[in-house]
């Protein structure tokens, strides 16, 4: 009887699940204007279904039950946003990356302008021990690599220091690294020639790697640093990202229309050469931009210190520095240099070189701002805006092609230094002013630039488009009201009309509020 009395219970049960209405999805976004990703992807009104960490359909009135509904009534879902180039070093101890996230971002690349954790499979555990806020890929950077093999001295490598600097960017690509960054304007890859770029961008090919480059110049130099960068897709054989791509300077303005013909004949003769760009008229680096880089060998400070205290040596400091700000990001005004982060003087961030001599009683020359440049850089540096870029170089470059949306952010939080407004702003001022406002670019057009286009760019898996078997990793926003609220004056502002973002299927912005779930992964390539 008891054998009768379990199964007429089990078989009641069945009866009575069957009879209930199964729970088909954790969430479905219903009535969004979709855009899928892809170029030349028009926007279609559709609804979305998600369950666990994936969409799993895609369809105009989905039926079935879910654990949530979100109505996108009036709002474009897109893929989310991927960050070709942003500065994630304060990952770890940020792990929320509101700065990101807030802007639709779903996805980031490390380890730019030749920077980045040396150890990369190390580093990418460390960052899923913590729990990170957003999907996360990283590049091997080469000045990484020459400064734990060689120091900062200028010279080439000899060849076993190259052999071990192969071996480095082998054991990278092979931990999931998506490529290389070099940073040929910074300590030490200024001093690395064409020959040691190549051999290590070859290494980084052969595991279907990219190669994204901060310009050996970007300013007086930039046609010679475009070829040069060109000159490595040919005879690396590797893809190409000109990485933030600008012309600094008033000299420089207008050049874009020469750099841009420049890609355009190198993909005609079947280079891989694209670009990424920050909609912004200011660069963000450090202060020691405007140093000579021979001023700078051995030790940034210490070296650089003890040769300013020769007077000699100090004068051709001096004139290199003010050439610098005449000629290149200085463009002739002290106010055009804008402090960012500068520990030793933390009252003058957000102020400018202009500033800084007016306080202390001098003329706000180039000569007086070439001592104040000395000064600062003898006591630690200082990262700084500086307002030189052109415009119409912006609204040139943001129209080509092969021009992907990048922030070159820093991961920040409100309230510490004064950071460049791309931080917190890059991707709704694009979809705010230069689409909405200005007509620059069309809807879709910037909606590829930012989700499908640098996701083929990454050859990442199942990110980027909007398809059933994908990750739901969305930007939900409206168009009539998105904008970067970030500005020069006070950056620390997240945008506004961006009220959801889905990471890996967690709702991580819910109706404008950051919610803490951690939802991020460590991608590596490939996988």
């Amino acid at each position: 009887m008891k054998i009768y009395a379990t199964l007429f219970f089990a078989g009641l049960f069945l009866l009575l699940s069957a009879a209930l209405p199964a729970q088909q999805y954790d969430l479905i976004i219903r009535n969004g204007q979709i855009f899928e990703g892809s170029a030349g992807a028009s926007l279609q009104k559709a609804d979305i279904g998600v369950k666990g960490e994936k969409i799993v359909r895609v369809a105009p009135g989905i039926k079935g039950k879910a654990a949530r509904e979100i109505d996108a009534s009036g709002l474009v879902v897109s893929p989310g946003f991927i960050d070709l180039h942003a500065h994630l070093e304060p990952l770890p101890l940020d792990p929320q990356a509101q700065s990101h996230v807030r802007q639709g971002v779903t996805t980031a690349l490390g380890g730019p302008d030749g920077g980045g954790p040396l150890g990369i499979r190390s580093y990418l555990d460390t960052l899923t021990a913590v729990g990170i806020g957003l999907n996360t890929a990283y590049l091997i950077g080469h000045n990484t690599v020459r400064n734990h093999v060689m120091g900062l001295v200028n010279r080439a490598p000899t060849g076993e220091e190259l052999r071990q600097m192969e071996e480095w960017i082998e054991k990278a690509m092979k931990e999931g690294a998506f490529g290389i960054s070099t940073g040929l304007k910074y300590l030490p890859g200024t001093y690395a020639q064409l020959d040691e770029i190549v051999a290590l961008s070859k290494v980084a090919a052969r595991h279907g790697g990219i190669y994204t480059s901060h310009l050996r110049e970007e300013g007086l130099g930039l046609l010679e640093g475009v070829a040069e960068a060109i000159q490595i897709a040919e005879l690396a054989g590797i893809p190409v990202v000109l990485t933030h791509h600008k012309a600094i300077g008033l000299k420089m303005w207008g050049s874009s229309v020469k750099t841009l013909a420049m890609v355009d004949s190198a993909r005609n003769k079947g280079l891989d050469v694209m670009i990424d760009q920050y909609p912004y008229t200011a660069s963000f680096t450090g202060i020691s931009v405007l140093i000579p880089s021979w001023a700078l060998e051995g030790h940034p400070v210490r070296e650089f210190t003890k040769r300013c205290e020769d007077p000699i040596l100090r004068d051709s400091i001096r004139k290199g520095i003010i050439f610098n700000l005449l000629n290149d990001r200085g463009g002739g005004d002290l106010r055009r240099i804008q402090f960012g982060s500068f520990d030793w003087k933390p009252e003058l961030n957000g102020k400018t070189l202009y500033d800084w001599a007016i306080l202390q009683g001098l003329a706000p020359n180039v000569e007086n701002g070439a001592d104040l440049v000395i000064e600062a850089q003898i006591h630690r540096g200082a990262g700084c805006i500086f307002h030189a870029i052109s415009e119409e170089d912006v609204r040139r470059i943001m129209k080509h092609p092969q021009t992907m949306v990048a922030s070159d952010g820093r991961l920040s939080q409100p309230g510490k230094d004064h950071p460049h407004p791309r931080a917190y702003g890059t991707f709704p001022r694009v979809l705010g002013h230069y689409v909405r406002e200005e007509n620059v670019l069309r809807l879709e057009e910037a909606l590829f630039k930012m989700t499908g286009q640098p996701a083929l760019r990454l050859g990442l898996k199942k990110r980027g488009f909007i398809r059933k078997g994908y990750y739901a990793d969305l930007a939900l926003f409206d168009p009539a009201t998105v904008k970067d609220k970030s500005t020069f004056e006070a950056p620390h502002q997240y945008p506004e009309g961006i009220p959801f973002v889905l990471i890996n299927g967690k709702v991580t912005v819910d109706k404008g509020v950051y919610q803490d779930v951690r939802a991020g992964k460590t991608l590596k390539k490939g996988k």
